[in-house]
């Protein structure tokens, strides 16, 4: 049943978040606090979390080598074997966040869907390289972003200065008292434009002005279209992109455009434009291009799924030309991007694949020779979904509970209604597909999905559940196998 009670007193409504704490240098990080961090997040599979963390200090002393030495080192790359919804991609995911390391999760299937290969797989260097760019670029904004503030603020104060003396000539009396002070004309313009700068300061540092228009310039984005498309084919965006810049290079100018917007929106936008001035771009291609080839991650899920089956139909000669293609760049080559040549020598590759029907070692032999480090997680227990519920920073019961806190509402899981959620969990995965954890979040959308619709008539209570509100909101479900079928 649920009960309610009036909310106590808690943090306030108007209290920030504290931001996140930046992540650790990799020169701090032994392996065993690597783990310690994952168990964080991570349920178990204890296996993979040091794998994964001796395979990242790795990167760390092969800094320490001398530089002939350095080159010869090559990373540990690491296949990873279990069902899904065990914690694959998170580990993989969590330990790249954790050292602050460009990471990208693909599908290899997805390159066996078009024609016999399919996408370029060195696509997948490419996206790496734009994650790493665009991550490094919003942390040099960011570093930059008080200044630029700053300097934007002053654009606008001209704007207006100038607007508000264009929109208001001197009236004859103003011009008399001008003609009798012999003063020049430049001189009283500076003045008058020096008395209205700072009266805009004052008012814009009140928020006085904030739903004034001034008129400000922007950029447009590139837009390749008109330049016709007889020569890019059926590409899509990013080739599309990528050949209209080759072919055309600096020949097509970033026009420029004149537009009347709030104060408000002219704040941001010119605090944008001057944050763009201030980071130097090319600076930060180049370290991103540095960061991918040391300490790049890529995860290739579904590794199992480009293993032929053997069987009379279907494309599974595109599935070995997958693992082929996927060769060069695991072992190690030169992908040419649009920022210049990367090298993937020392890019950590994890793959991952539940091999239900098949075995790592039908892989081809020169990519199972690349995967060196094997390890197998676990499919999860009623315990483990039981953990997975209480003890991560990022429990999907905390994540609730501060959701509808958002709207006054205090929501507390008793042990008894964790325990009765693990367990349908558990039920319904072994009558049906096992998806691991992912059932978690259906089990608990299901129990919170009347109080979420109705928070607002909650706001001010606390509201408790037991396992007894689980079993009547989940329970007949989750009993009954067509409809969990269809429901969880």
């Amino acid at each position: 049943m649920v009960e309610t009670a009036p909310a106590t007193t808690g943090a306030s409504k108007n209290s920030r978040p504290t931001p996140a704490a930046p992540a650790p240098k990799l020169e701090n990080l032994t392996p065993a606090q690597i783990v310690a961090e994952l168990n964080k997040y991570i349920i178990g599979q204890n296996e993979a979390k040091r794998a994964v963390a001796v395979a990242l200090r790795n990167r760390y002393r092969r800094q320490l080598l001398p530089e002939q030495l350095r080159r010869e080192v090559q990373p540990k790359n690491i296949l990873m074997i279990g069902p899904t919804g065990v914690g694959k991609t998170e580990v993989a995911r969590r330990v790249a966040r954790l050292v602050d390391a460009p990471f990208i999760k693909v599908e290899a299937t997805k390159f066996t869907e078009v024609g016999y290969v399919g996408r370029d797989v060195e696509s997948i260097i490419r996206d790496l390289v734009e994650v790493a760019i665009s991550d490094l670029h919003s942390s040099r904004l960011e570093q930059v972003n008080e200044q630029a503030t700053n300097l934007a603020s002053q654009r606008l104060v001209d704007l207006l200065a100038d607007q508000t003396i264009q929109r208001r000539p001197l009236r004859t009396r103003q011009k008399q008292v001008v003609e009798a002070a012999a003063e020049l004309p430049d001189e009283i313009t500076a003045k008058r434009k020096a008395r209205e700068r700072k009266r805009i300061s004052r008012l814009l540092a009140e928020n006085a002005l904030e739903e004034e228009t001034v008129e400000i310039e922007i950029e447009e984005a590139d837009n390749f279209e008109e330049y016709g498309s007889e020569f890019t084919g059926d590409l899509g965006p990013d080739e599309i992109y990528e050949t209209v810049q080759d072919v055309l290079g600096s020949l097509l100018p970033r026009r420029s455009m004149r537009r009347r917007v709030s104060v408000r929106e002219a704040r941001r936008i010119l605090t944008q434009q001057e944050a763009n001035r201030l980071v130097d771009f090319d600076a930060v291609v180049d370290e991103a291009i540095q960061r991918t080839e040391d300490s790049g991650v890529v995860f290739l899920d579904e590794i199992d799924k480009t293993i032929p089956s053997h069987s009379e139909y279907g494309a599974d000669v595109s599935a070995e030309g997958v693992q082929r293609d996927l060769l060069p760049i695991v072992e190690g080559s030169v992908v040419m991007t649009r920022y210049g040549p990367v090298r993937t020598d020392h890019i950590l590759f994890i793959a991952a694949g539940a091999f239900h029907q098949s075995r790592p070692s039908d892989l081809i032999p020169e990519l199972q020779g690349r995967l060196p480090i094997r390890v197998e997680l676990q499919s999860l227990t009623e315990d483990d979904l039981f953990l997975i519920l209480t003890e991560p920073e990022n429990a999907l019961t905390k994540q609730y509970c501060a959701l509808l806190a958002t709207e006054g509402v205090q929501l507390e899981f008793d042990e008894a209604a964790l325990r009765e959620m693990a367990r349908l969990a558990t039920l319904v995965n072994s009558r049906n597909e096992d998806i691991g954890a992912r059932r978690l979040q259906t089990i608990i959308e299901k129990v919170v999905e009347e109080i979420s619709f109705d928070a607002d008539q909650f706001a001010g209570q606390s509201i408790a559940i037991d396992s007894a509100f689980v079993q009547g909101r989940v329970g007949e479900v989750a009993e009954d196998d067509d409809l969990s079928n269809f429901i969880l």
